[in-house]
């Protein structure tokens, strides 16, 4: 399986422990100063419709801690993406890569350290993941219609802000969907929907 490689990042920076053998200890570093990540990471993963509404949100960290401030965000990144044709942008001091698709637009929110190849890879797993899985008819209808199943892809590509996944064949075989058949089993995604419904109720009752 081709995973998005989780490993810590080596930074050169100051006070870093000595990497010679016997070398001393760290000096301190005031927080504000430190490098945060040691896991590729993402903080948010949103997609909107061509009017800025929100059909779909999950933050992974408390940098926006209210859904009031991460309703502000998306409007902000949306106003200062939609008319543009890049696929980069740096906003509020975050890297955000996005792709639009008829009438919708997938945004991928990381940290200003973070690889950007890493999060456009996500943000590709992601797109390719749901293009198949709505029969290549990636629109805001179908992407309502099916909006568990788009929850379920979501969370196998990135777990508590963790990449864990960046191949899109594996993300469908993971949802029981044959990705070699080129239509889906109605049968088949009902079950993993099913399935995914049931695990919800019971950690609910735990």
């Amino acid at each position: 399986m081709q995973k998005a490689e989780a490993r810590p990042r080596q930074h050169d920076h100051p006070g870093g422990p000595d990497p010679r053998p016997g070398g001393g200890a760290a000096m301190d570093i005031p927080a504000g100063h430190r490098l945060e990540p040691s896991l590729y990471t993402v903080k948010a993963i949103f997609i909107m419709d061509s009017f800025g509404q929100q059909l779909l949100a999950k933050y992974y960290d408390d940098t926006f801690p209210s859904t009031k401030e991460q309703k502000s965000f998306e409007r902000n990144v949306f106003n200062k993406t939609h008319k543009t044709d890049s696929e980069i942008a740096f906003l509020e001091g975050l890297t955000i890569v996005y792709k639009s698709s008829i009438d919708l637009f997938f945004y991928v929110v990381g940290s200003p350290h973070e690889n950007e190849l890493m999060l456009t890879s996500v943000l590709s797993c992601l797109f390719e993941s749901l293009n198949h899985m709505l029969r290549k008819n990636v629109e805001k209808r179908a992407l309502m219609e099916n909006l568990d199943g788009v929850f379920l892809v979501v969370d196998e590509i990135v777990d508590g802000g963790v990449i864990l996944e960046s191949d899109p064949q594996q993300v469908i075989q993971k949802l029981n969907f044959r990705v070699d058949d080129p239509s889906l089993s109605e049968h088949s995604v009902t079950q993993v929907l099913q399935s995914a419904k049931e695990q919800i109720k019971w950690s609910l009752l735990k």
